[in-house]
């Protein structure tokens, strides 16, 4: 089987697993505590989703990290296609969630100018908590590729 970049338990993996976390606990951290988000739902959607690719990645890296540490291969069918699974439909509700956030913001900014009329809004932060969405979804769609490619070495 060949070793692409990216696959788990080497380093690229753990390091892909770690920025998709870390943006996507950003994306959750800055929305919430943004003044406002509650009220679309896109944004509740938005946190959800976040939050199950933060657990998901999670997972991930801890278990990379184990892999390293122990010199485990973790290139068996039943674990890469767990994680095809998994980083299909992670990757999946993150780009639903993060698009569907980014047209609520397209409404609220071009369309409708609510920004500038309620300013209880924190659109600014919304727009911050988004573009860390996308940032974890393309970490993710990179992960996904790969894992996609390891199945197909089978």
């Amino acid at each position: 089987m060949k070793e692409l970049f990216g696959s788990p338990g080497r380093k690229s993996g753990l390091i892909l697993r770690i920025g998709q976390c870390v943006f996507a606990a950003a994306s959750i951290g800055v929305m919430a505590s943004a003044s406002g988000f509650s009220t679309t739902t896109a944004f509740c959607y938005l946190i959800a989703s976040m939050g199950l690719q933060v657990l998901w990645s999670f997972g991930l890296v801890c278990l990379d990290i184990h892999a390293l540490r122990f010199n485990k291969d973790l290139h068996t069918n039943i674990i890469v296609s767990l994680f095809v699974v998994g980083d299909w439909v992670t990757a999946t509700l993150s780009l639903a969630a993060a698009c569907s956030s980014a047209g609520v913001m397209v409404l609220f900014t071009k369309d409708t100018n609510i920004c500038r009329i309620d300013t209880n809004l924190s659109c600014d932060m919304f727009q911050i908590s988004i573009g860390f969405a996308f940032v974890s979804w393309f970490l993710l769609a990179i992960s996904s590729y790969v894992m996609f490619w390891l199945v197909a070495s089978f």
